[in-house]
């Protein structure tokens, strides 16, 4: 009985990898300090211990809400597609029937999102990279992340995914605001389009938004009225996806559109949503006991898996 009733269950999870660098200089991109001559000296010792961190991680978030690992993942600071396909083939991926979408973003960082999926359960109809144009306060287009959209069947449904990884706070969060506030507006313009040619649409939006579901930013999409985001529960003083000077934010989120309340046959509805923190992704002593086990504090090597956790939701497919 136990197994029956979690074989029609999916997870959908996004995870900020944490600067997911080779260890090789490319000229064209600020990844100097992940060199093994760079100001983190790192090396494909650091590189190797990294990946299969990452890989448990992944191949566990999830466990004990579905049988399977994550369908889709949305993934985000990984420097090129040949990390990923590092990752794809630790020990613990290299038997799950995974492929991924990845395109070069013009983060100056060379930092990009990427989708991640199961190859017997999602079918890749069509991809797009959406630019996000904005301008830095000193009128020069700010090159972040594009994002990332996969339109493709889960289980035979047609949806849409956004996977992103929005502007920074680092000029201050308030002062970087307009930025998030337009990455929101870019992916309700997509929508828009996408609308123009079907009214029902089952979207899926992930991403590290770098801001928390009560900003302005989330709030633009949700004022929309297309969306629902479950994350909004899980912050909490003493709970989040990562934690800055002893503050817990939730900038990784899941949302999703209405459709996914239905239950008709052959469609899939919501069921739950989580951050993904079990203790072995945790700091376990010290006085950042609990947050997030991350490769690096500062210059110093700690060799953690990421400064986020995971987040999730459950989906079930009706039959």
């Amino acid at each position: 009985m136990e197994k029956e009733k979690f074989s029609n269950r999916f997870t959908i999870a996004f995870y900020n990898l944490e600067n997911y660098f080779d260890t090789t200089n490319d000229a064209y991109v600020l990844d100097d300090d992940f060199t093994p001559k760079g100001f983190k000296k790192w090396n494909e010792k650091k590189f190797y211990k990294k990946s299969n961190k990452l890989a448990k991680a992944i191949a566990h978030i999830g466990e004990g809400d579905s049988e399977l690992p994550p369908v889709l993942l949305g993934i985000a600071e990984v420097e090129n597609g040949s990390v990923i396909e590092k990752l794809l083939t630790t020990d613990e991926l290299e038997d799950i029937n995974y492929d991924y979408v990845h395109f070069d973003s013009p983060d100056e960082r060379g930092i990009d999102t990427a989708l991640i999926y199961h190859r017997d359960y999602f079918e890749v109809i069509a991809v797009e990279t959406i630019p996000l144009l904005i301008n830095s306060q000193n009128g020069n287009r700010d090159l972040t992340r594009d994002i990332l959209y996969v339109k493709g069947k889960l289980n035979r449904e047609e949806v849409h995914v956004f996977v992103n990884h929005w502007p920074s706070r680092r000029d201050g969060a308030d002062q970087t605001a307009y930025k998030r506030i337009e990455a929101a507006k870019t992916i309700l313009e997509k929508v828009g389009s996408l609308q123009a040619e079907s009214s029902e649409l089952n979207i899926i939006l992930m991403g590290d938004f770098n801001d928390d579901p009560n900003s302005e930013s989330i709030k633009t999409l949700m004022d929309s009225g297309l969306f629902i985001n479950p994350m909004q529960k899980l912050l909490s003083p003493n709970s989040g996806s990562a934690n800055y000077k002893g503050a817990w934010s939730l900038f990784d989120q899941v949302i999703f559109s209405h459709s996914f309340l239905n239950f008709e046959r052959g469609t899939h509805s919501f069921k739950k949503a989580e951050v993904f923190s079990p203790e072995f992704l945790k700091e376990w002593k010290g006085k950042y006991k609990g947050n997030p086990f991350r490769t690096y504090a500062g210059k110093k090597y700690i060799g953690g898996y990421s400064d986020h956790f995971p987040v999730y939701i459950i989906l079930k497919l009706n039959s």
